[in-house]
């Protein structure tokens, strides 16, 4: 039985599932509510499923890139499970989950860009085939009317996550597919979760860290003036 969940973007969602199927799953959807929703939220559903820590053989978590405090929450929450239960730790990545998620409603597609909104015009993408290899790897990317147009050319592609709506006006392709049930959900983590689970593909409990393509750079608030005072 495998622990999942998702803070890579506003939302915030939890799934428990063993042999291919979801035993119970919950999601909050209120922005910025990580940090007071996930661990009530996670012991909540074990509760509900009369499931202890013991029980689980593994914690699965999205690793990014993301929301830098969504990641970082996710991350850690998913460190003191696995240090308290003697768990490993299997790390997600996000594009990975929404590319997975495409897949599944766009059964024509040949490739998926997931991608994760990264404000403006810029979002966090990759551009993957159906056996999950990456044709191109997880960069940032300022989308104009020239984006993924060789790879267009010559397949279906399939747009998804929170990042592509906002690129549907500007990549008009009779190749392109965009689909709005793509969005990263700790339900659709099980299947990759169980795979690296089969491989004993674990991440360091210790040492890992949230991928953030970009690094993060902590800003003051804007209400926060010199001395401390505000």
């Amino acid at each position: 039985m495998i622990l999942c969940f998702d803070t890579s973007t506003d939302r915030c969602s939890v799934a428990l599932g063993t042999a291919g199927r979801v035993v119970a799953s919950q999601i909050v959807a209120e922005p910025n509510a990580h940090a007071v929703s996930l661990t009530p939220l996670i012991e909540a559903m074990l509760h509900s499923v009369s499931v202890r820590a013991g029980d689980l053989r593994a914690v699965a978590v999205t690793i990014g890139p993301g929301s830098y405090t969504g990641l970082r929450i996710g991350l850690s929450t998913a460190k003191g499970l696995c240090y308290a239960a003697s768990l490993p730790l299997i790390g997600i990545g996000t594009l990975d989950l929404i590319a997975h998620t495409i897949f599944q409603h766009c059964p024509d597609a040949d490739l998926a860009a997931p991608m994760i909104d990264a404000r403006r015009q810029e979002v966090y993408t990759a551009l993957i085939d159906r056996q999950m290899n990456h044709i191109e790897e997880p960069h940032p990317l300022i989308v104009d009317t020239s984006a993924f147009g060789q790879h267009l050319s010559q397949n279906r592609i399939a747009f998804g996550g929170n990042g592509a709506a906002k690129c549907q006006t500007i990549i008009q392709h009779p190749n392109a597919i965009f689909t709005s049930h793509a969005l990263p959900h700790a339900e659709n983590m099980l299947a990759l979760a169980e795979e690296k689970y089969a491989l004993r593909h674990f991440d360091d409990v210790a040492y890992s860290e949230p991928f953030y393509l970009k690094e993060f750079v902590a800003t003051t608030p804007k209400n926060k003036v010199l001395g401390g005072i505000s």
